[in-house]
């Protein structure tokens, strides 16, 4: 039995091998627009949780012996939520907009297993410094933060600019291991049985 990683983000490939696990990497097809679009009355946790539990549910059948995890995160911020940028411009203006302040990264997660699922989500609170113009310019335009929600990541030159975090550090970097050692636990299996050694 393998664990399979329903996504392309190089952040969560790291934290499960990390972690000891050399997952398959099976990259969900999901059109995120759409689905958040169809999510309007949702609140922000359920829209996340909802991007994770599609991206699990579309290559799950293809993988039913295994263990599936989906995973999706998104910056709430001034009550918005905020994926990622994409584009050098966008960067610059999400974090002149949210350098100084404090927002939540809302990460959801579903593990499909072939005796179950588990949909859950984990929130940290992320403090942002106030990071100058030219820094702000020169971090968008290395590249790293435009695949990233909320335009930042913590592991790398991100973490430059982030004054502090409240919750789960390795959520913040796209998958909480917490969270997955809950939903393994829940299906009735050790996390040491997907470790490399084993």
């Amino acid at each position: 039995m393998n664990i399979v990683l329903a996504s392309s983000s190089p952040s969560r490939l790291s934290i499960l091998r990390s972690a000891g696990v050399e997952p398959l990497v099976c990259p969900a097809d999901v059109d995120e627009d759409a689905l958040l679009d169809s999510l309007v009355e949702r609140s922000p946790a359920d829209k996340v949780a909802a991007l994770a539990q599609a991206k699990a549910e579309a290559i799950a059948g293809d993988y039913p012996d295994d263990v599936v995890i989906g995973g999706d995160s998104m910056l709430l911020l001034d009550g918005a939520l905020q994926g990622k940028p994409h584009t050098v411009d966008k960067t610059i203006e999400r974090w002149k907009q949210q350098h100084g302040k404090t927002a939540e990264l809302i990460t959801g997660h579903c593990v499909i297993t072939p005796r179950g699922r588990y949909v859950e989500t984990s929130t940290t609170t992320v403090t942002f410094a106030h990071a100058d113009d030219a820094d702000i310019e020169a971090y968008a335009r290395t590249g790293e933060p435009l695949q990233c929600a909320g335009a930042f990541t913590l592991e790398a030159i991100g973490g430059w600019f982030i004054d502090s975090i409240t919750g789960d550090p390795s959520s913040v970097i796209g998958l909480s291991l917490p969270v997955v050692r809950r939903a393994l636990y829940a299906a009735g299996y050790n996390v040491s049985e997907f470790w490399n050694n084993n």
